[in-house]
């Protein structure tokens, strides 16, 4: 897609949520991987990046590569200081591998629970025991509809959390829904929530994708200052998107110039350190 947005992102804007792949002679995929993605090369990155005025980027390790970092962290030293990572490591990775990660642009754990996971929720505690001295925080995704009956482990993890895609219904649920009612319970506790990805949810669709967008409305009224947005780019698993298009969801989403800025700088600037 090569159309440009509506909407003119501020200085500093954040993508915080996308994917490289590739190319997969160097970078070959791990054999849990869920699906094949084309390749998803730094130089297509740019240009969708420059094409939608964003200066920052967190690169987050695909599902495809599980405890292989090196696609991820060598794009992300290619993008010096405008770039950020969530990684993978496995259990009981040693503090001082952390520590050389962190100083490398890490700033989280991906706790990804769909096919080609590689933790299981009941390592919750000890994933975010490893994290926290460090600094990172836990981004978390599985299908929001099991809130109910993990939202407790969630509130006594002692790590910030991050919570993937307005919380990853596999199907649109109500506001009223006790599964979205959790989440707002997070929300309230101090997780962050990525605004992103409502074309893999949503039923009502493009442009605005009004199912996924009025949990989105009330999550900005009820914590602007921890929401977040990102183009999930290169969709992995999905048709290409119009990135410019789900970055114009926020004039449909978010009330004002202000409260945008906050999503697409102040908050992600906080929350992975950038200057």
């Amino acid at each position: 897609m090569d159309t440009r947005p509506e909407l003119k992102a501020p200085a500093g804007a954040v993508d915080t949520h996308m994917h490289f792949y590739g190319p997969y002679e160097r970078y070959p995929l791990a054999a849990s991987s869920p699906n094949q993605p084309a390749p998803a090369l730094l130089d297509d990155y740019r240009a969708m990046q420059a094409r939608l005025g964003l200066g920052r980027v967190v690169v987050v390790q695909p599902a495809g590569y599980a405890f292989d970092n090196r696609c991820t962290m060598e794009n992300v030293e290619a993008l010096g200081d405008a770039g950020r990572a969530v990684v993978v490591v496995e259990p009981g990775t040693p503090r001082a591998r952390l520590e050389e990660l962190t100083a490398a642009g890490a700033r989280g754990l991906r706790f990804f629970l769909l096919p080609g996971a590689v933790y299981d929720f009941e390592q919750i505690d000890e994933l975010a025991a490893m994290v926290a001295p460090v600094g990172w925080h836990l981004q978390v995704q599985f299908d929001g509809r099991l809130l109910p009956e993990r939202v407790d482990r969630l509130l006594a993890a002692e790590v910030q959390l991050v919570i993937d895609h307005t919380g990853k219904f596999l199907e649109p649920v109500q506001p009223d829904d006790p599964a979205f009612l959790c989440l707002r319970r997070l929300v309230d506790a101090g997780a962050y929530v990525k605004l992103s990805a409502p074309y893999e949810t949503s039923r009502a669709g493009p442009p605005i994708f009004d199912d996924v967008g009025r949990l989105a409305r009330i999550l900005i009224e009820q914590a602007p200052e921890r929401m977040l947005w990102a183009t999930n780019w290169p969709h992995p698993g999905h048709w290409p998107k119009d990135e410019a298009m789900l970055l114009d969801t926020l004039l449909h989403w978010a009330p004002n110039d202000a409260v945008r800025k906050m999503i697409l700088v102040d908050n992600p600037a906080r929350l992975y350190g950038f200057a």
